[in-house]
């Protein structure tokens, strides 16, 4: 069974986008918090916290939670916490806006990397900049940069990063052995992609090689990871104005691939205008070689959902042109502090956040424990260190592993660099949707029609969201 100690938490269509100047613009109507909730006499403080693991429905990590909270308040005899307990936590995006606009937020509150410029449109954010140093946090400038900057608004930090995910390459060992494939050996480059997916569709049986989306903005993400992969990005931000960015040598290339896949090859079904759930159930049935995803997919949706196999499913790299990938489309969840805690609330809470989320072997990283409770220990995400404390999260992880690690060792190892998502992103996904149709669809595609169509779309869309 597969059961996990934490969620790793994304909402890739429905997160709330908006545009960098815009984000600028409001970041110090919330720079700062307020007077209100001042610490008790003697110095003690008391931080409200949502998202904490319910008894009923989760009991196991309920268990953990409890564990840690003991843990850290004898450590700091002078903090209470106050859990606000949240099932399932998924910050749906309507109750999450009325949270917002009515500032009942508790003093860390959970939210999606795409959230903050909603949330600073509210004003619901405190400035925890001068709260969260290396004596603070020993680990900082270990973090992963791109979880970092999905908490930051030019200069401004208001949040800390306790999840993250990167894209890669899952694909089906046992399908890859029937190929006369090396399970172990991944491709890493398209070339390798068509060469495997072409050997894996002529299994016949309904087998395809190679699966993708091109529908409900699921195509566009899909697309814009493999541009970050090829070290481009679907939106330029480094001009005075977000700019479409994929009308170029990368686009075509990564549209080329999958139109030589899907026609040439026959590496792909004629089924497409795919959205999310579908590759995934193919390929728990054995029925579909390759995908990118991250890797919740496997311990969330395809073993236990759709009832794979997990010994037959490996993850490796995002493809690239080259073997190694620039970086991928990146996402995740972070924890902000509301503009209404004091400077005591602040400082525990990043104390508090250090313990639970952000120290090797401690919190959401005590896989020694994970494993005593019977969760499932192994899986590669979150991957929120860079350097030397990446490299000892996985030994960890690694040394206390429930699962076979070995077959993640390509994706763990290329240690892809996140990319965040790109500006509105979720118009900027819709408008690439049919574009990604139309080259799984249409034999005879016009490729530079396509994406020059495409990009003006996105300019128009930049530019009429005040970006």
């Amino acid at each position: 069974m597969i059961r996990q100690r934490y969620r790793p938490s994304y909402r890739p269509l429905a997160g709330v986008a908006a545009a960098a100047g815009l984000i600028l613009a409001v970041a110090a109507c919330s720079s700062g918090s307020s007077s209100g909730g001042s610490a008790s006499a003697g110095g003690k403080v008391t931080v409200s916290i949502d998202c904490a693991p319910p008894a009923a429905q989760q009991p196991v990590q309920h268990k953990e939670w409890i564990e840690d909270i003991a843990i850290f308040e004898k450590a700091n005899p002078n903090i209470t916490i106050n859990s606000v307990y949240n099932y399932p936590c998924d910050a749906v995006p309507a109750t999450f806006t009325a949270m917002l606009r009515a500032g009942t937020e508790t003093n860390l509150y959970y939210a999606y990397f795409t959230d903050l410029p909603q949330i600073l449109l509210a004003g619901q954010a405190a400035n925890i900049t001068k709260y969260v140093n290396t004596t603070t946090v020993p680990l900082l400038n270990d973090i992963a940069p791109s979880s970092m900057k999905a908490d930051e608004a030019g200069s401004t930090l208001y949040g800390l990063p306790t999840s993250n995910y990167t894209q890669g390459l899952i694909y089906n060992r046992k399908l890859f052995s029937e190929a006369g494939l090396n399970p172990d050996q991944p491709p890493t480059t398209w070339a390798q992609v068509e060469t495997d997916a072409t050997a894996i569709a002529k299994l016949g049986n309904g087998i395809e090689g190679w699966g993708d989306y091109s529908a409900g903005n699921n195509g566009g993400w899909h697309f814009s990871s493999y541009m970050d992969a090829l070290g481009g990005s679907t939106v330029n931000n480094s001009g005075a104005a977000p700019t479409a960015n994929f009308n170029n040598a990368d686009g075509t290339a990564i549209l080329t691939a999958l139109h030589t896949l899907r026609f040439t090859d026959k590496a792909m079904s004629p089924t497409q205008g795919l959205a999310w759930g579908t590759l995934q159930q193919q390929f728990a049935a054995g029925k579909l070689g390759m995908y990118i995803g991250a890797p919740d997919d496997i311990y969330n949706v395809i073993v236990p959902t759709d009832k794979g196999n997990l010994s037959d499913i490996g993850m490796g790299a995002l493809p690239s042109l080259t073997g190694t990938p620039a970086g991928s489309l990146s996402g995740g969840n972070s924890f902000m502090f509301s503009p209404k805690d004091t400077p005591a609330q602040i400082a525990a809470g990043v104390k508090w956040l250090n313990f639970e989320d952000l120290t090797p072997g401690v919190g959401q990283f005590n896989f020694q424990r994970q494993k005593a409770d019977g969760f499932t220990v192994g899986f590669p995400e979150p991957q929120l260190f860079d350097g030397a404390s990446g490299t000892k999260v996985n030994q960890l992880r690694t040394q206390y592993a429930t699962i076979p690690v070995s077959q993640y060792t390509s994706y763990v190892n290329a240690q892809e660099k996140g990319d965040g998502e790109p500006t509105d992103a979720q118009a900027v996904y819709k408008t690439l949707d049919p574009v990604m149709l139309a080259v799984l669809t249409e034999p005879s595609v016009d490729i530079p029609a396509l994406l020059k169509t495409a990009s003006a779309n996105v300019n128009t869309i930049l530019a009429n969201s005040g970006a």
